[in-house]
């Protein structure tokens, strides 16, 4: 327990200034993507109806992307608003260019929030300075 306060540290901007990581321009330390995460509503007057219509092509669609390895994991939302993708992707572009072969997508049905996502930073410190490039 005494460990994770350092960790909690390192993860806020600025706490881990003195780590030779790359910042991006707001100065936060930027971390590789390695997947992105993608929130899916449907658009405000969407009824269900219509994206029930799409759901069977939307499903094999979605088992293909799965199998093929390009979506990692999926689930339905708590709140049942929509569903949350982790896409197998290195760049938001990547992911959406994935996420628009959809067919709820192809038929503009949805809203998608990108998220890129990679290692949590602070478990550089756990490995020290030289391993950090």
């Amino acid at each position: 327990m005494k460990f994770m306060i350092p960790l909690l540290m390192a993860a806020l901007p600025g706490a881990s200034e003195g780590h030779s990581t790359s910042a991006g321009s707001s100065g936060v330390p930027s971390i590789k993507t390695t997947a992105v995460l993608v929130i899916e509503t449907p658009k405000p007057g969407i009824t269900p109806q219509q994206i029930m219509a799409a759901i069977p092509e939307e499903i094999r669609a979605t088992v293909k992307l799965y199998l093929d390895g390009k979506i990692r994991e999926w689930y339905s939302r708590g709140d049942g608003k929509g569903v949350v993708f982790l896409v197998d992707a290195k760049t938001e572009d990547e992911a959406r260019a994935l996420m628009e072969t959809l067919p709820l997508a192809k038929e503009q049905l949805m809203d998608h929030q990108y998220i890129p996502a990679g290692p949590l930073m602070p478990l550089r410190a756990l490995i020290g300075r030289g391993a950090q490039q």
